[in-house]
């Protein structure tokens, strides 16, 4: 059994990707080849913002948002301890301050009523992570941001795909950024990313820091880096895109279907009445998951866990000064968080096979 299978995928969709990358090799236009422009518009349309940029990774994309932004040391960046490293690495990365706010218990999103008290003057956005598949509260942080004028970056490396009231996450914030990375719900064979604004001069600036800061050919305006989304990936991802919305229900059903076999017998993942959810992954809280972990693995069944280790307490950010228990929501979220196979091609004897194992091990444990 396969956590996500990127086989499956690939040979329901072999013919279309297989001529898709052939077109690329035969016209030798592997960077800047039109599919990247195609691949732009069509997902900017999708998540409803005028403006898509392509990039090589969900972190570039970040922090091609946040030079674009000037953010830079002295600047302070407020976003969550519970995600995974980029969110926080690209706001140090350029010598700004992470600041970390404690998640909701439920959706285990960026808590709106914590979000206030960590605002400071040196404070210049928001970063709100949309995790395991759905959106963070963002009327509720928009409304706090706009109190303060700050910007919003939404993380939705996670979430592309996923809705908040009925807004497609990617555009819910002044910028959002998706990753492409091949486990993602919309993934590529390798490394990309997206990021995504209504602000055309943003835009454009960004346009210029992928390709190491230069305006024209050879003249270099700014500082930039080599962070551009490669023809042979928007190939491929614009190959993937008429299947994608398929993709989406299957992944809903697969969650629906574990929901119903294990209510009741382990702390389910919470969708917000307000989201729908596209479940780049389906986690459930346990206590005792290190040995619930390991005894899946010794029945077959793979999992994750993502993740189980707070920012605050990476040895990297140790100098913020945060107490280990500074946030205890999300340490406790990182101690019983386990992630369970989880792709739209799961069979319903896979699924089973994983709900069965779990059941057995809860009840023995």
């Amino acid at each position: 059994m396969q956590f996500i299978d990127l086989q499956a995928q690939y040979r329901a969709y072999q013919e279309p990707i297989d001529a898709a990358i052939r077109q690329v090799l035969a016209s030798s236009r592997y960077i800047h080849g039109p599919q990247v422009a195609e691949l732009e518009k069509v997902l900017a349309d999708f998540v409803g913002a005028d403006h898509g940029v392509g990039l090589s990774s969900g972190t570039d994309s970040l922090t091609a948002i946040l030079m674009a932004w000037g953010i830079g040391p002295g600047d302070e960046v407020i976003t969550t301890p519970f995600t995974f490293i980029a969110t926080a690495e690209v706001i140090a990365g350029l010598g700004a301050v992470p600041v970390f706010v404690d998640v909701e218990d439920e959706a285990l999103t960026l808590d709106p009523t914590r979000l206030e008290a960590a605002i400071t003057p040196r404070t210049k956005a928001i970063i709100p992570v949309s995790l395991f598949g759905q959106c963070a509260d963002f009327d509720a942080i928009d409304a706090i941001a706009n109190q303060h004028g700050l910007l919003t970056l939404e993380d939705a490396c996670q979430s592309l795909g996923g809705t908040y009231k009925g807004r497609p996450s990617g555009s819910l914030g002044t910028a959002g950024a998706t990753s492409f990375f091949p486990a993602k719900p919309l993934g590529c064979y390798g490394d990309g990313g997206m990021a995504f604004t209504n602000d055309e001069e943003l835009a454009a600036n960004m346009r210029i820091i992928r390709d190491h800061g230069q305006d024209a050919r050879y003249r270099h305006r700014i500082v930039g880096m080599n962070s551009r989304l490669d023809t042979i990936q928007a190939a491929i991802l614009l190959a993937k895109m008429p299947f994608f919305k398929g993709e989406i229900e299957a992944r809903q059903r697969v969650a629906a279907y574990y929901m119903e076999q294990l209510q009741g017998k382990v702390r389910l993942p919470h969708v917000l009445a307000h989201n729908t959810s596209v479940f780049s992954q389906f986690t459930v809280r346990v206590a005792n998951r290190d040995v619930v972990q390991q005894r899946m693995g010794e029945a077959g069944i793979p999992t994750a866990v993502h993740y189980p280790v707070c920012l605050h307490q990476q040895p990297v950010f140790k100098d913020l000064g945060y107490p280990e228990d500074a946030f205890p929501i999300s340490s406790k979220a990182a101690d019983e968080v386990l992630s369970l196979p989880m792709h739209p091609f799961l069979t319903p004897a896979d699924q089973d096979r994983v709900v069965a194992a779990l059941l057995e091990i809860l009840a023995s444990a």
